[in-house]
């Protein structure tokens, strides 16, 4: 049995060194002793080893781990698999922990042991202006505000799932998710996989609590400050995303056994829609946004019905 509390495991690939630097200063300053959690830090097939430009001695506990499987999914089985306390936290490598976070996690933890995945708000840092374009697509930054102590068991309860930056579990939980990966292959294809920009890897840990009769919570103690690079402020990066995203929400809903239909559109609709552009007063690319995610979901409707043709019915 380890007298560790937790164990923090940030998966990177290609980071930026700065931003990384900056998370490992945050971690340095935990109110937690050094001699309570250990540091793993995953480097998911990055060109250039991590582990020679990233020093870890500073850390009684701390540990470079390679995988080589490129996917933010298989990078994070790999930490899941290696971790040794009871509590696991995954930091990014752009996502600045309060120096309390780790302190606050455990204690969230104890306070609520009928939860298996739990989280808390996270504050953009900006580099450069955020355009007013994107102010209702601004959550596709990673920007979650938490305004009281909330949780639940559903399955649509996607409100009280956190999302991965800061993200804290049991250990069964994600002993849970490796289960579940072995034999759902549509798992490992979540999540982001070099420059892709596919998701709802967060969504599938989550609800392995949910299989384990656990619910899943944000608490209002835990805060990190997300540091937000200029190249993800363009509209390239909110199209991408948005086909990306909405693509792999279709296919994580069909693992998960929940409802899923084909996007289709009347001409009522159309029309309806049209309207709503010109009387909306919304500026041109929060449409342009929008018809990605349309074009993501008949993506992903048919991604789902390729792999019902060439495997059969997607089972829970």
């Amino acid at each position: 049995m380890s007298d560790l509390k937790a164990s923090v495991v940030i998966c990177t690939y290609k980071p930026r060194e700065d931003y990384l630097r900056r998370v490992m200063e945050a971690l340095r300053k935990q109110t937690l002793p050094l001699a309570q959690w250990e540091l793993l830090l995953v480097d998911n097939a990055s060109p250039e080893p991590l582990a020679d430009r990233f020093d870890l001695s500073w850390h009684p506990h701390g540990r470079h781990i390679r995988e080589d499987e490129l996917g933010v999914v298989f990078a994070r089985l790999r930490g899941i698999k290696e971790a040794k306390a009871d509590i696991l936290i995954f930091d990014d490598d752009d996502a600045v922990l309060d120096s309390d976070y780790l302190e606050q996690a455990i204690a969230v933890g104890d306070q609520w042991p009928f939860i298996g995945v739990w989280g808390g708000r996270v504050t953009p840092e900006f580099e450069t202006a955020i355009p007013t374009w994107c102010q209702d697509h601004a959550w596709r930054l990673t920007i979650v505000e938490v305004n009281e102590d909330i949780w639940s068991n559903f399955r649509e309860g996607f409100a009280t799932i956190p999302c991965g930056a800061g993200m804290c579990f049991r250990k069964s939980v994600g002993l849970r998710f490796v289960e579940w990966s072995r034999t759902n292959e549509i798992s490992g294809s979540l999540g982001r996989k070099g420059a892709g920009l596919s998701g709802h890897e967060d969504n599938d840990l989550a609800h392995c609590a949910m299989d384990l009769g656990l619910g899943t919570g944000k608490s209002t103690r835990l805060h990190l400050t997300h540091l937000v690079r200029a190249s993800r402020l363009t509209m390239d990066y909110f199209i991408r995303h948005a086909e990306e995203d909405a693509a792999s929400l279709m296919m994580f809903r069909a693992i998960r056994g929940l409802p899923v239909k084909e996007p289709t559109f009347s001409f009522l609709s159309i029309v309806q829609r049209n309207i709503y552009r010109w009387l909306s007063g919304k500026p041109g690319e929060f449409f342009k946004i929008e018809d990605a995610h349309l074009r993501g979901l008949k993506k992903g409707w048919k991604m789902v019905q390729k792999y019902r043709l060439e495997h059969g019915p997607i089972t829970k």
